[in-house]
């Protein structure tokens, strides 16, 4: 993934903005008493359009508003009297009408203009005005150039001077550029070179244009005529420089100027040219090669670069040199240029004018436009070189200064004034000016100030804060405060103060420091296939303050505009994306105070274009060369290319895998086939996929021959007895190698001293052989011909003749018994003569004939196991014990089974026995139970016995001791006495034979309960659905409906207790009335989960039972939360008149017995 990032804030820029201002004088406000200025001149150098007014620039700012004057040519310019000349109102600028017929070199010379104010007086540079001039050319006549093959040639286009000099171009006269190259190419001084010319260089019209920017004209030389003749052989020639001429010459450039040096050079073959510099090096990122590198260029020169440059040209038969030596001279140049100066009366200060050059410039003072050794005198200053010292200056000390530094290659001029003032501070920034800037970014809050003498500044943060000291600040000359690294902690109120000995100032203004903007979920590098979506994040973060804008760019330029282009709140989708769309995409989020951006390229790739201009070199009979180009590889690198061919021939539009090479490769040596007309065509493979085909190339017919190979898989097998099937894959079309293609099928009987028996068939793939002896060994041979000769001997391959059934059975079968289920059978194998065939393996049938146990027949159901190969044994497992099985053998061949041995008997061992078929437990009484069982369905032997144990299982489900009982075989019944009554029982029971216990059956059962214990025995059952407890509930349920009465009765002879009153207020939607029929309260009924209470833990259930005309409400029974029961179920609670949180009317009812106490009581 590419990605970068940039982030700029808004206090950064102005950072670089104050640094620029830094260097600049101290403004002084313009409603004070200032000297002129100036602020805008035209250059020095001023060439003008002679179709236009001429425009001579000069503007000035001072207090009083300054006046202007000019100089012509070093006198006095009287613009009143020229007519043609006004000057802009409020300013210095002249304005020369030369619309009426005035030619604009009528005003050609030097101008200099001068502010004056009672303060002093500023001077431009002088300017000198020079109208542009774009001449034709003379009139020439131009003789054609005749020129022979090889040799070198110059056509000069020596354009006429014009101010300034002209473009120089080459073209023809359809104005098209004549092609340039190293062998032809155009001189830095117009003049078009040829190192050699050659046949296609004749024409007649190669025409030298000059172009003068300034007037927007473009003048034409006649066309030269240029004829080479052709001499046979063209000799080569060493290098020969036309420019320069000699071994040497000098160049004089001036510092900070482009240098340019040029060497072009004849000879054939074509010079190369190569530029260094002798005793040193090159200058790194300023030396650039234009031209073919004929031109050395270097920007940007200092004295460092002078020395000695040689270019050296090189053709094969040898080389030539020049050596320039190059001299950089610089016209002056600033180090210390004189500032304005402003001071009190009584202060000190210096004027200093420092300058560089080469040679070192001379520096000369002049005072308000007038040289310094004529001005008038001032006591106060002291000129001493480039600098002027001022002692205690007066107010008439005010002037303007002007320092001159000057050499022969030019001059510096610099006004500088000295203004005295006596100013108190006054602050120029607006008061409560707000400054926004990023933390962690640094921070400039302004103080600009002005007074005389300079005020001292000091800075304060808050209302009643202290001054502002340490390393956490920085504080200018012009008074402004810089925090390096602002801090969200640095929002407030700073304060600046300004103060000299006239006075004091003050002013706040407010920092707020915002969170950076930040892209918390950058885009990143994406590979989309054609036709697929891209999808770019740029998830971000900001202060809640600012507001973001997003930008999204492609490749540094605005998205395309094309509705497929998606731009969501935080993302970039590109939908169905093509080719074009490939390249850099940027996210810029910008907010008044920074920007941030985040990169990605998106790289489109797809499956490679089809490969082109197949062609075909190298034809030989059996090889040939195929090359090709690739075709685009769609950013997705061709990993290899798959070369196909057809056979016009044989399967015209059949195209078939030849080879394929690796991706870097475009040629291809190919192995041919004969008698194939061939055409190829080439697939190109990268990660995408594969390409189109190419185009087919064209077809190549090689040349008949004989067959190079011969049929393969050869076989012989016979379908019946009595033949021999002679069978051969074909050979393939092109394999034929020629027409009329057939085969030579060739045989003779293996061991037998017979000649071979040949026969030619067609093109064909089988061949019958009648009448051969059942199941023989053949030697078989199949050979190719065509109509030029036969194939290479081919190879002999074993086969035989038909099979036939075998003719007898294994013998000597023995079976050996391992144990009850498993059994091994042995043979002895059969005479390989008499399988007749190739042998398959052999098959054992066998079935079991009874059950030696039960003596009864059923369905004889045979099973066959095989064992393939000459094996004399094998394993029958799966037999069923105290059986009794038969069993035989059978030889396989290919045609099928022989006949079987004689059947062989043999018995199975006794086994354990399955379990019982079923075990039943019926009668259960206070002690005994009677078990049944049936015999086990499969007994595998002589039933000896059965064994019943048995175990008791306690209430935990705990097992007590076993017990075990052995049954005899005959018996299916029996009668277990002397048992513990209600007690459940676990029974084990199977059977036996003299081999052992076989698996056991179990079962559970339970004898009755005493009489005398039934209330017990009631428990652990189901008391619910006992008889008897229905009963008791009734008794129950009665016995509370009489305490209910008595209940009442007592409340109502108490009186003390409005129960009605309460009842009415308190309406219980739950409570469950009586019914009206036979007077019994609704069924009790717990309103979570129909629950009985259970002991030690009971609660009164949520609903409430009420007599519908009763002056009493069970509502307030058991409510309150002192309610509770002890653990034989009676109530321990207060009876409460109220519901919760009502006082107590009284405590005569806490006696009365609970209802739902009552019926607890009786559970």
């Amino acid at each position: 993934m590419m990605m970068k990032k940039k982030s700029i804030s808004a206090s950064e820029a102005f950072l670089v903005f104050f640094l620029c201002q830094m260097i600049s004088a101290l403004d002084v406000p313009l409603d004070l008493s200032q000297p002129p200025t100036i602020t805008q001149q035209s250059p020095k150098d001023y060439i003008v359009d002679p179709r236009e007014n001429i425009v001579i620039q000069c503007e000035a700012k001072g207090k009083p508003p300054p006046s202007f004057s000019w100089t012509r040519n070093g006198t006095h310019f009287d613009i009143d009297k020229d007519a043609q000349v006004t000057m802009k109102p409020n300013s210095g600028t002249l304005v020369v009408n030369i619309m009426n017929g005035v030619k604009a070199e009528a005003y050609e010379g030097v101008y200099q203009c001068t502010a004056r104010n009672e303060r002093g007086a500023a001077i431009t540079n002088n300017i000198v005005i020079r109208p542009s001039r774009s001449p034709l050319w003379t009139k020439e006549k131009l003789e054609p150039n005749h020129v022979r093959e090889g040799d070198s040639l110059v056509l000069h286009c020596r354009p006429p001077v014009g101010l300034p000099p002209p473009i120089i171009f080459w073209m023809d006269n359809a104005f098209q550029r004549l092609p340039q190259s190293e062998r032809v190419s155009q001189g830095l001084n117009g003049d078009l070179y040829f190192s050699n010319v050659q046949p296609e260089d004749t024409r007649e019209d190669y025409i030298c244009y000059a172009r003068f920017n300034h007037t927007q004209t473009i003048q034409q030389k006649q066309p030269i005529s240029v004829k080479v003749f052709s001499t046979k052989p063209v000799t080569e020639r060493p290098p020969v420089l036309l420019t320069p001429t000699g071994s040497t010459s000098n160049k004089v450039e001036l510092r900070g100027n482009v240098l340019l040096l040029e060497c072009i050079a004849a000879g054939l073959p074509t010079p190369v040219i190569r530029w260094i510099k002798e005793g040193g090096e090159l200058p790194a990122n300023r030396t650039f090669f234009e031209n073919y590198k004929k031109t050395l260029k270097i920007i940007d020169v200092s004295e460092a670069d002078s020395g000695n440059y040689k270019c050296i040209a090189r053709n094969i038969l040898g080389s030539t040199h020049h050596v320039i030596s190059v001299t950089v001279k610089a016209a002056p140049y600033w180090i210390t240029p004189p500032r304005n100066l402003v001071l009190s009366p009584g202060e000190d200060g210096t004027l200093i004018c420092r300058a560089n050059g080469n040679p070192k410039p001379s520096i000369s003072w002049l005072t308000n436009g007038v040289p310094i050794a004529i001005a008038p005198e001032d006591p106060s200053r002291k000129v001493d070189g480039d600098t002027i010292i001022f002692t205690a200056v007066q107010e008439r000390s005010s002037a303007v200064y002007q320092c001159n530094a000057s050499n022969e290659y030019g001059y510096l001029l610099a006004n500088a004034f000295v203004n005295v003032l006596a100013e108190p501070p006054r602050i120029l920034t607006p008061a409560n000016k707000l400054y926004q800037v990023i933390a962690d970014s640094p921070a400039l809050i302004d103080c600009a100030y002005f007074g005389s003498p300079k005020p001292e500044i000091e800075w304060f943060k808050g209302v009643k804060g202290s001054i502002l000291r340490g390393n956490g600040y920085v504080f200018h000359d012009n008074g402004t405060l810089e925090i390096p690294v602002a801090q969200k902690d640095s929002t407030g109120t700073y304060t600046c103060v300004a103060r000299n000995k006239l006075g004091k100032t003050q002013n706040e203004v407010q920092l707020e420091v915002k969170d950076p903007t930040m892209i918390i979920k950058q885009p990143e590098y994406k590979v989309i296939q054609r036709s697929a979506q891209a999808s770019f994040e740029c998830a971000i973060k900001h202060d809640p303050t600012l507001i973001p804008t997003v930008i999204w760019l492609k490749d540094n330029g605005e998205l395309p505009d094309d509705e497929r282009f998606l731009v969501g709140k935080d993302n970039l989708t590109i939908m169905n994306v093509t080719d074009k769309d490939d390249g850099t995409y940027t996210c810029i989020v910008n907010t008044s105070l920074d920007s941030v951006s985040a990169s990605a390229v998106l790289t489109v790739v797809a499956r490679p274009n089809p490969p082109l201009d197949l062609e075909l070199t190298g034809q030989l009979e059996r090889s040939i060369e195929l090359s090709w180009v690739p075709g685009e590889e769609n950013n997705s690198p061709i990993k290899n290319f798959v070369i196909e061919y057809e056979d016009g021939l044989h399967e015209p539009g059949v195209w078939h895998y030849q080879t394929e090479v690796p991706g870097s490769q475009t040629t291809v040596q190919l192995k041919l086939s004969p008698y194939v007309n061939y055409s190829f065509r080439v697939i190109a493979v990268n990660e995408i996929g594969r390409s189109q085909p190419s185009e087919p190339s064209e077809q190549y017919l090689t040349k008949s021959a004989n067959p190079d190979e011969n049929p393969s898989n050869v076989q012989g097998i016979g379908s019946e007895p009595d033949n021999l099937v002679i069978t051969w894959e074909s050979l393939k079309g092109f394999q034929s190698n020629g027409p009329g293609l057939q085969y030579k099928v060739s045989w003779r009987q293996k061991d037998v001293d017979d000649e071979w028996t040949s026969v030619v068939v067609a093109n064909v793939s089988k061949y019958i052989v009648s009448g051969t002896p059942t199941f023989v060994p053949y030697e078989i041979k199949v050979q190719a011909l065509n109509d030029l000769g036969y194939a290479p001997e081919p190879s002999e391959v074993i086969g035989h003749s038909g099979e036939d059934l075998p003719m007898v059975a294994p013998g000597n079968v023995q079976v050996q018994v391992i144990n009850s289920t498993l059994a091994k059978v042995h043979w002895d194998p059969v005479p390989l003569k008499s399988i007749r065939g190739h042998l398959q393996g052999y098959k054992v049938y066998y079935w079991k004939v009874q059950s030696l146990s039960r003596r009864s027949k059923r369905h004889v159901e045979k099973k066959i196991l095989t064992f393939r190969g000459n094996k004399t044994f094998g394993m029958l497992p799966g037999l069923e014990p105290y059986s009794s099985y038969k069993l035989n053998v059978r030889v396989v061949n290919g045609k099928g089974e022989g006949p079987a041995s004689p059947d062989k008997v043999f018995k199975t061992p006794e086994g354990v026995p399955s379990s019982p078929s079923f075990l039943k437990i019926t009668n259960p009484t206070l002690d005994s139970l009677t078990l049944e069982w049936g015999s086990p369905t499969h007994p595998n032997g002589v039933l000896t016995s059965y064994i019943l144990k048995f175990q008791p299982i306690n209430n935990t489900h705990e097992l007590g001791p076993l017990v075990e009982i052995r049954i005899p075989a005959n018996e299916s019944t029996l009668i277990l006495k002397n048992l513990n009554y209600s007690t459940r029982y676990k029974f084990y029971f199977n059977a036996q034979t003299s081999v052992g216990s076989g698996s056991q059956i179990t079962e559970e059962a339970v004898t009755i309960m005493d009489e005398g214990k039934m209330a017990m025995a009631s428990r652990q059952v189901d008391i619910a659905t006992q008889g008897w407890f229905i009963g008791l509930m009734c008794a129950v349920a009665l016995l509370i409906l009489i305490l209910l009465i008595v209940c009442f009765i007592r409340r109502n002879k108490g009186g003390k207790y409005p129960v009605k009153e309460k009842e009415d207020a308190h309406a219980d939607p739950e409570i469950q009335p009586m019914k009206e029929d036979d007077g019994t309260f609704g069924e009790y009924s717990d309103a979570e989960d129909h629950k009985p209470l259970k002991k030690g833990s009971r609660t009164p259930s949520d609903r409430t039972v009420k007599k519908e005309d009763s002056d009493d409400s069970l509502v307030d029974y058991g409510e309150g939360v002192n309610g509770q029961f002890n653990e034989d179920g009676s109530f321990i609670g207060q009876y409460s008149g109220k519901k919760e949180k009502e006082p107590a009317e009284g405590n005569e009812s806490s006696e009365a017995p609970s209802p739902v106490n009552a019926m607890n009581s009786f559970v």
